[in-house]
């Protein structure tokens, strides 16, 4: 089975706006909608259905005035979990919303989303936290207050498998960011490096794989063994 996978830091250029033309992205995602327009969107803040409607939402208007539109849209959370395995089989685009990383890894393993995925063909959208849970190996970089101070938060579990890639999105805006009186990245992302590799991306880059070979489209920073590179 053939999957084409878009991961995105964040793919929007501004509210109300069509999605960002960096990087070729809307040019590369107007040709697979042509061919692939079957949409479901998977949340990552299942209990929270004003945030999933309102993301869910904001995804298909900004498709629309790009240029794209679907034939199908639904929305997939805890309101109708139980019918994933059917909303997965009937699509043939899917979305990965955005939020907490541990919160939606939670989800897509009470609906089994890797097993389902895996006879699946065709796109695999992914924002921000849903890129992250597309790896292999997941790198749940801490975002809440007390994560990092947490010794019982998990940084590191396994993912949908779709990539080896360990994305960090929205350097751009974290990048200087302190959190547990800390600095993100150089007290507490640069230490859980070590033996590891992260791909950290602005807003405007994200990954992109076709016929199982992967490019980063856009600026990128690698930060592996305690060390960033590309700044």
């Amino acid at each position: 089975m053939s999957k084409i996978l878009f991961l995105t830091s964040s793919p929007y250029s501004g509210r109300g706006l069509p999605y960002s033309t960096e990087n070729e992205f809307t040019s590369r995602m107007q040709k697979a909608v042509e061919k692939y327009n079957k949409a479901l969107f998977i949340t990552a803040s299942p209990d929270n259905v004003e945030r999933t409607d309102d993301f869910a939402f904001g995804v298909k208007y900004t498709a629309e005035i790009s240029g794209m539109k679907f034939e199908t849209y639904n929305v997939l959370d805890r309101r109708n979990q139980n019918e994933a395995k059917r909303l997965v089989k009937e699509s043939n685009f899917i979305i990965l919303g955005g939020g907490h990383v541990p919160t939606q890894k939670k989800f897509f393993d009470e609906i089994r989303l890797k097993e389902l995925l895996e006879d699946f063909d065709g796109v695999i959208f992914g924002i921000s936290a849903g890129s992250m849970n597309s790896a292999t190996e997941v790198y749940a970089q801490p975002e809440l207050e007390g994560e990092s101070a947490d010794p019982d938060y998990v940084k590191f579990f396994p993912g949908l498998g779709l990539t080896e890639t360990q994305l960090l999105p929205h350097y751009q805006d974290i990048k200087d960011d302190f959190l547990d009186g800390k600095r993100l990245f150089e007290d507490i992302t640069y230490a859980d490096s070590i033996g590891h590799q992260f791909i950290a991306i602005p807003d405007g880059s994200y990954l992109y794989s076709e016929d199982g070979k992967e490019e980063i489209m856009g600026e990128y920073f690698v930060i592996s063994d305690g060390m960033i590179k590309g700044e």
